[in-house]
This record gives C-alpha cells, sequence and structure tokens, in this order.
C-alpha cells in the first residue's frame, strides 16, 4: 500500500472450539466468554443501521466531535471546548458512522431437545459480513460472547429491570449437517489438510463434518463414483438395517440426488425468428441488439426475485409410500431425514396448515409482527418428511398443492403478504383408511387422498405385507439379529458421512445434460406408455390414459438423478430405461385399475378409472330411456331400481341410482325428493 494509505481492517474469527455448550447450559458464568453452541436457524430479521461513531457538532460555533461507541454506550461531549457552551452539542444522523447487523435466532435441533421438553432458543446478532450468512433452515454452528444487556422499565427513563436480557454477539458461522456430532472427525480432517477457505468471511461453507470438503475427500468420492457397482452400493448403504424394499430405496436415492432444477428463458425462440426474417443490411445492429438484450436477460437470471422472472422447471422429486402397517415406512423417513442437508420432520396430525407455511407472530423485541418461517419454509432445498400423511385434516393437506407444483408459499394474513421459497421434496406415508391395503380397490379409495394432490407424486410405492413362508423366515432371522449384543446386520459398502458426502457433492457440482439418445429414448418410452391404454389388444376399443405430461416429466427428473449417481455430465439411455423400471414398478403398478388389470392413470389424476365413467354413462342413457316412458308421474326410488334391472340385466346399487337422480335433478329432468325417495318427471323430458 501506499505510503500514509490506511491499512486494511483485519478481522480475527476464532472457531473450531475444543468443548461445544449447550443452549440450557448457558448460565451467568458464561456471560462475557467465548463459546460456541449448535443449533437450527428458525428465524432472521431485516438489516439493522447499527450507530458505530456518533458524530456531534456544537449547535453556537460549529464545532465537529466524533466519540466511538462503548460497550452500546456513546459518551456525548457534555461542554464545548471551543466556545465553552454547556449542552450546546446536538447529533448529527447523516455524518455518523453505521454499520450491517441483524438479529438471528436459533432453537435447538429435536434430537437434542430432553424428553418432555419444548425447545429452547437464543438470540443471536451478527454484524457486516456476517450479515445474511444463513438462512432459516440452517443447521449451524455459532461460535461468539455471551453477553446480558439490561433491559429499560419504559424507554424515556433509566431505570432498568433486574431482569437482563441475554444475547450472543457472533464471530463465526459455520454450517453443519443433520445428525451426529462428528467434531473430532473434523479436528482430525483439520490437522490433515488445513483449508481456510470462507474464514475470512466467517462462514464454513460445510457439510456433515464442519469443514469443506478436501481434495483428498472429492478424489476419494470420483474414485468411487466410476465403480461399475456404484448404484447398488449406493442402495445397500441406504438404510442398511432396513430389510430387502430395493426399489423403493432407488427410488428415494432419485429424491435425495434430485434432477436439475432449472429456468427456461422466455422469447428466445421469437427473437431468433425475428433474426432470421430481419435483413442482410441489419444484421450487424441485430446482433448488437440481441447480445444486449441476452445482457440483460443474465442480470435478470441472477436476479430470481426480479417482475420478469423466467419460467422455473423444479427438479425435486416428490415420494409417496403408501401400504400396510410395520412396513419400516417411518424407519426409512427418519433415515432420509438424518441423511439430507436440510429438512423438517413433521407428522400429519400434529401438523396445521400454518405450521407448514408460515405464521404471523409479534416480535418480543420490537411488537412488530414478523413471519415466522414453518416446516416447508424451512426445508428449502431439502427434504420436507411427513409421516402420517393420511391422517392430516384436508385444510392443512390443501397447503402442499402450491408448494408441490410451483414450489412456492403464499401468504396474505395481518397486512404482510409475501410469496416465500418452498424448494423442496417431500417424502409422505400414508396408511390405507381400513389400516390394511385392500387390493380390490383403487389407490384413491384406500388411502382417500385428493387425486389432484396424488398426481403431484412423482412416485407412489405399494408396500405391501404379504405372507410367504420364506420371505418372512428371512424378515424374522434379520429382525432377530438386529437384536443380539453386537447386532447382525451387513456392513454397508458406504458409511453415513461418506453418502452423505457422495449426495452433497452431486447436487451441489453434477448437472447432467440430455443428450440426443436420451431424449429418442425418452419420447419412445412416453408413446409407448401412452400406446398401453390407447385401445391395443384386449382393450374393445377404450381408451385409457396410461401416463400424461405429469409422467414425462418424472421421467426427465428421475432420469438426470439416475446419471448423477455415476457423477455423468451427460444422461444416458442406461439411465432412462432404469427410470421406465422405477416409475413402472411404483407409480403404474399403484394406476392399475383391480377390477380390469389394466395401467389407467385417470385413477391417479381424476379418482375415477374410465370403467367407472364408461358404466357411469351407460346408466344415464338408460336411466333417461326408461323415464322418457313415464313422462308426469310419480315413482318410489326402488321401483326405478328394479325396472332398470329388468332391462338392462345388470344388478345396480341403489347408491348408483341416487348419484345418477341428483346429476338427472340438477338437468332439470326430473324433481327428487331424497327424504321420501320418491322423483317426479317432468313431462319435457326427452330420451
Amino acid at each position: 500500500p501506499e505510503i500514509g494509505a490506511p491499512l486494511p481492517r483485519v478481522q480475527v474469527r476464532p472457531y473450531n472450539l475444543r468443548e461445544l455448550s449447550h443452549m440450557r447450559s448457558l448460565d451467568p458464568n458464561s456471560i462475557d466468554t467465548l463459546l460456541t453452541i449448535r443449533g437450527m436457524v428458525v428465524r432472521s430479521s431485516p438489516i439493522i443501521p447499527d450507530l458505530k461513531v456518533a458524530h456531534f457538532c456544537c449547535t453556537i460555533c460549529g464545532t465537529a466531535v466524533n466519540v466511538t461507541i462503548d460497550r452500546g454506550r456513546i459518551a456525548e461531549p457534555t461542554r464545548c471546548t471551543v466556545c465553552n457552551v454547556k449542552g450546546g452539542y446536538e447529533l448529527v444522523h447523516n455524518r455518523c458512522v453505521y454499520s450491517d447487523k441483524q438479529m438471528v435466532r436459533i432453537q435447538e435441533t429435536p434430537d437434542e431437545v430432553p424428553a418432555g421438553e419444548t425447545p429452547a432458543s437464543v438470540v443471536l446478532f451478527a454484524y457486516d459480513d456476517l450479515v445474511d450468512a444463513v438462512r432459516p433452515g440452517d443447521r449451524i454452528e455459532v461460535t461468539g460472547v455471551f453477553r446480558a444487556q439490561p433491559r429499560r422499565v419504559n424507554p424515556k427513563i433509566t431505570r432498568v429491570k433486574s431482569v437482563y436480557r441475554t444475547y450472543i454477539d457472533v464471530i463465526h458461522f459455520g454450517r453443519v449437517g443433520a445428525g451426529a456430532d462428528e467434531r473430532k472427525k473434523a479436528k482430525e480432517k483439520k490437522d490433515e489438510a488445513a483449508d481456510g477457505s470462507g474464514v475470512g468471511k466467517g462462514i464454513a461453507d460445510t457439510r456433515a463434518s464442519g469443514e469443506k470438503l478436501s481434495e483428498e475427500r472429492i478424489k476419494e468420492l470420483e474414485e468411487l463414483a466410476r465403480s461399475p457397482d456404484i448404484y447398488d452400493k449406493l442402495k445397500d448403504a441406504l438404510a442398511p438395517s432396513i430389510w430387502e424394499l430395493d426399489d423403493v430405496k432407488r427410488g428415494v436415492l432419485c429424491m435425495l440426488f434430485g434432477g436439475n432444477s432449472r429456468r427456461i428463458k422466455r422469447g428466445t425462440a421469437a427473437k431468433k425468428e425475428n433474426h432470421k426474417k430481419a435483413s442482410d443490411g441489419f444484421d450487424s445492429m441485430d446482433e448488437s441488439d440481441d447480445d444486449n438484450s441476452a445482457g440483460n436477460e443474465d442480470e435478470e437470471d441472477e436476479d430470481p426475485s426480479s417482475s420478469s422472472r423466467k419460467l422455473n422447471k423444479r427438479g425435486d422429486i416428490n415420494i409417496l409410500l403408501c401400504g400396510d402397517p410395520g412396513t419400516s415406512k417411518s424407519q426409512l423417513l427418519g433415515y432420509v431425514h438424518k441423511l439430507a442437508p436440510r429438512g423438517v420432520y413433521t407428522s400429519g396430525k400434529g401438523s396445521s396448515a400454518v405450521g407448514l407455511t408460515a405464521s404471523v407472530v409479534r416480535d418480543p423485541e420490537t411488537r412488530d409482527l414478523v413471519l415466522e418461517s414453518g416446516a416447508l419454509v424451512l426445508s428449502d432445498l431439502g427434504i420436507c418428511c411427513i409421516d402420517e400423511f393420511d391422517k392430516m385434516s384436508d385444510t392443512t393437506r390443501a397447503i402442499l398443492h402450491e408448494a408441490m407444483e410451483q414450489q412456492t408459499v403464499s401468504i396474505a394474513k395481518a397486512g404482510i403478504i409475501a410469496t416465500l421459497n418452498a424448494r423442496t421434496s417431500i417424502l409422505a406415508s400414508a396408511n390405507p383408511v381400513e389400516s390394511r391395503y385392500n387390493p380390490a380397490l383403487s389407490v384413491v379409495e384406500n388411502i382417500k387422498l385428493s387425486p389432484t394432490l396424488l398426481s403431484r407424486f412423482d412416485l407412489i410405492y405399494l408396500i405391501l405385507d404379504s405372507p410367504n413362508v420364506e420371505s418372512d423366515r428371512r424378515l424374522a432371522q434379520h429382525l432377530v439379529g438386529l437384536y443380539y449384543e453386537t447386532p447382525n446386520v451387513v456392513e454397508p459398502p458406504l458409511d453415513h458421512s461418506l453418502l452423505r458426502d457422495y449426495i452433497s457433492y452431486a447436487r451441489e457440482n453434477i448437472h447432467p445434460e440430455l443428450s440426443d439418445l436420451a431424449t429418442r429414448e425418452l419420447i419412445s418410452a412416453y408413446l409407448d406408455m401412452r400406446r398401453i391404454g390407447s385401445g391395443g389388444s384386449g382393450g374393445g376399443g377404450s381408451r385409457t390414459i396410461s401416463a400424461t405430461p405429469r409422467q414425462l416429466e418424472s421421467l426427465i427428473r428421475l432420469s438426470e438423478a439416475l446419471a448423477r449417481m455415476r457423477y455423468s455430465r451427460v444422461v444416458a439411455r442406461s439411465d432412462v430405461r432404469e427410470a421406465v423400471r422405477l416409475m413402472k414398478v411404483a407409480t403404474q403398478a399403484a394406476a392399475t385399475d383391480p377390477r380390469t388389470g389394466r395401467i389407467d392413470m385417470d385413477m391417479i389424476t381424476t379418482g375415477r378409472s374410465s370403467v367407472d365413467r364408461e358404466n357411469e354413462e351407460t346408466l344415464n342413457v338408460s336411466l333417461k330411456e326408461l323415464l322418457a316412458e313415464r313422462r308426469g308421474t310419480r315413482m318410489a326410488v326402488s321401483d326405478v331400481r328394479r325396472q332398470l334391472t329388468e332391462v338392462t340385466n345388470v344388478t345396480v346399487e341403489n347408491i348408483e341410482i341416487v348419484d345418477a337422480l341428483r346429476r338427472m335433478e340438477a338437468d332439470g329432468v326430473i324433481q327428487f325428493n331424497e327424504r321420501a325417495q320418491t322423483i317426479f318427471v317432468r313431462a319435457g323430458v326427452a330420451s
């Protein structure tokens, strides 16, 4: 630096202390000491200007004095040193020096909360470069100084309360992975290969261990990705204590890796056409204009909140596990929650619509209304695990429609109107209505879910408990082996931390693109799936929908996730074939009509199969023909049912007759008295 130039500001940010303090153990002995605590961020405030240097000016002679803040207090000068006037100084706000400040509230993670207790929370204050370093949902390690500050009885008087307000002045933020404490491993890795990246800003951008992935770790992951059986290794490493369920584990692996989240630029094709139509004389001008517009588009892409935001295509995969009790659905959810870097685990009956999205609460400090993030917002860019999905109330479940397709949550309450990001994968488990899955009924009838919500799941797995002597014996041996003094569990090929690092590195650095061969394979597979329901052999000329465009998008996401597992930059044909196989063993098995044995996607998208609609149409036509001969007469519903059975030679259920009569009453054909179970046929009815 030049002579006389100000020296750069140096900030020391220590971290990785030897002992980790707990929120509940903070007591008066901890005040003004350096400590480290761990928790999950639940709320962060907007940026607050924090006064550092106050500028006072004498109102008589104009003498200026700068006073530095000391422990939250400003020593205002009482007498002017030039004109000797007492009390003549006033604060000039525009000449003061401020710094950025932010309030962050963290609370205990669920695995650290004692039995029967509610999570404890601590207020943090972040300054300068640490502002906006963390966001709600992050699991962090905070290194800072524990402070205590007196609270005034009234802001206008100097008297204070005897109970002080405590907070932590943050020195360093470090992100940690979900689950166990791996402080020792972090220290060993730090000793082996120290990596100071992120220390300058006070943010250790980390995963499971609290340190950035070292070069040795990345080489180990890339070497692992080259092994030909990596797909099976990852499957075996996922929840090794759960026996079999191989296809379910493969689908969950696809969800953990995820597809590419992309934004498609609007108007690109139109601009190209305009350039083709333009004359040769204006080619250079058009190219320069196009360069400018492309630059503007790139700027808009960098700002996701701009008004001209591009069309978003979600890359997150949603999975529903539906099946009999005791098939380890909840165990799988718990394992995925511990493995995911971000996420929230919640249960259907204990969740409300506000708890999933965001609640409006009154800030205890400022008394202003603020938004408190819910489960979906906290698990942004992570996984939200919802157990007992079938026991959710309808109002709570309706919240998920927007979050699962648009990946946002819109809030309009108490004068706060906001759209929050909820870019999360949803892993839900549900039990059938009668506690055991009835193969004679469809999925919609078994779990009583809204078809519009059910169609938003990429994979719907039916986990059935079917008796089989050989498989039951092996399952019993596996379960009993878990209770030995040394549990009889097969050692997984990848340990927990390695699997988590493998997934995190793939999500951050691997973004596969579709190749031409994979594109043709996708189109061919989609057409084959559609052809199944287009009235082929044995279809009787009827046309059922065996695949929709949503299934095609699901195939693309699954193919990209399978390519990510191999650390491949290009989606291969084998990835597409495996994605089609997963779709067939999961969603298409759930969409099979139990009466006809045919795949009918309408079972999921509308809740009714094409056979049901054909039978309903036939019943309506027969009923209209029967009532056309009896205009102006009054009949009992039982007589209508008996005569209709005689005409069609088919036994018709009473509830089907009542539903058809209600529709005819809505059309103005008859008058239907439900209490007396009679109808009156209007004279104007036509066959």
